[in-house]
């Protein structure tokens, strides 16, 4: 039978020499040209190769210094070495597996790139499909950061106010924004749809699910001026969107002057137990493993994530909007979070909705209650 402490021994420097000559494999192929060294995951597969390596090593020396006092104990002994190693093993693996969930699931790459993450996602459409004029703008956050919008006037001839959407997580503008903004150009509001920096026609390669995201709303809000959009001002999200909104308003100093949420979640590590437990993945201690190793790789922490906690800054009427059939979030959490709001505000609960926009799913609820919001809270003159 092997010795244990041996093996351990030889899997360190095994995965030691895979971490050296991947570095000097890259080195290589970046000094030729072949690759971007920069537009690769390297940081993480190399700091789990370094780390699993020291891991090896560790555990060995742990195994060396064990004493085994007589023969009689040597089988209990060998049980309970295994008993360690399959431990190690075992927590190891969790960790390694949810650190490259977590990378993949927050990080995206070019089309044909190589790497961790999905495709980058693009926009494939436009607003001329449905017949609506727009312009397209570059938003600077600074030198080498922006964010894509479109401009959508609205329908009358003068503005009632302007209207800022902003997509859920991996979304992008064409496909959540265009349909809310149309209505809200026949309600005679502008609109800017916005790409989150890592989607669409914005900068980045990463999404944070709503935390670091609330800068990218707060940089949205701030460019109306300089687009000569008209007060009054409504910020609208989908999902993600709507918890970067309302982090934005807590954390951000954020006042505008109506908010619109369309199925918001109340506490991020409950979103994410309830997306596994939908894909039957046991959600403890996965969740919060991926909440820890995603918030080690963007220096947030997403177990403070709490829209339900947010919510108790906003201090502007309110619209949310919930689907009744939501598999990730319960109508309670958002009637949870709807408690929480202190300003005038308005629940809309739809009995088909599930996590899609109310718009598409039942379109002559969405316009009734966002026409009686908007009468009611933001412009009841007209």
């Amino acid at each position: 039978m092997s010795n244990p402490y041996q093996s351990l021994i030889k899997a360190g420097w095994i995965t030691l020499g895979v971490l050296a000559s991947l570095a000097l494999l890259v080195i290589v192929l970046h000094g030729l040209q072949i690759v971007n060294v920069w537009q690769l995951p390297l940081k993480p597969v190399l700091a789990f190769l370094l780390c699993g390596s020291l891991a090896c090593f560790i555990t060995a020396e742990m195994m060396k210094r064990t004493p085994v006092s007589a023969p009689s104990a040597t089988f209990p002994h060998r049980w309970r070495r295994r008993l360690l190693f399959f431990s190690i093993f075992l927590l190891m693996g969790m960790n390694v597996s949810t650190y490259l969930a977590a990378y993949a699931l927050t990080h995206v790459r070019e089309p044909g790139q190589w790497g961790l993450g999905l495709p980058k996602p693009a926009n494939i459409r436009t607003p001329e499909e449905r017949g609506l004029s727009y312009t397209t703008h570059r938003l600077p956050i600074d030198s080498s950061s922006w964010l894509e919008a479109w401009h959508i006037p609205a329908a009358s001839v003068s503005a009632k106010g302007t209207v800022v959407l902003f997509p859920g997580n991996r979304s992008t503008k064409d496909r959540q924004l265009i349909g809310p903004a149309q209505s809200f150009s026949q309600l005679g509001y502008d609109s800017l749809l916005v790409d989150y920096q890592g989607v669409g026609g914005s900068s980045g390669y990463t999404t944070t699910v709503g935390m670091r995201e609330a800068e990218d709303v707060v940089a949205a809000v701030d460019a109306l001026p300089s687009l000569t959009l008209p007060p009054p001002v409504i910020v609208y999200g989908v999902s993600m969107g709507s918890a970067a909104i309302l982090n934005a308003i807590a954390t951000q100093n954020l006042q505008p002057d109506a908010v619109i949420l369309e199925l918001p979640f109340a506490r991020f590590i409950d979103a994410i137990r309830s997306r596994l437990r939908h894909h039957h993945i046991p959600s403890f201690p996965l969740a919060e493993l991926l909440v820890f190793w995603g918030g080690v790789q963007h220096g947030v922490n997403g177990f403070s994530h709490n829209p339900v906690d947010y919510a108790q800054a906003v201090q502007c009427p309110t619209l949310v909007m919930q689907g009744q059939q939501d598999p990730w979030t319960t109508v309670e959490e958002v009637k949870t979070l709807f408690q929480q709001i202190s300003a005038p505000k308005q629940l809309v609960i739809a009995p088909e909705g599930g996590h899609h926009q109310l718009i598409g799913v039942d379109q002559s609820l969405w316009e009734t209650s966002l026409s009686q919001f908007l009468r009611s809270y933001v412009n009841p003159d007209h």
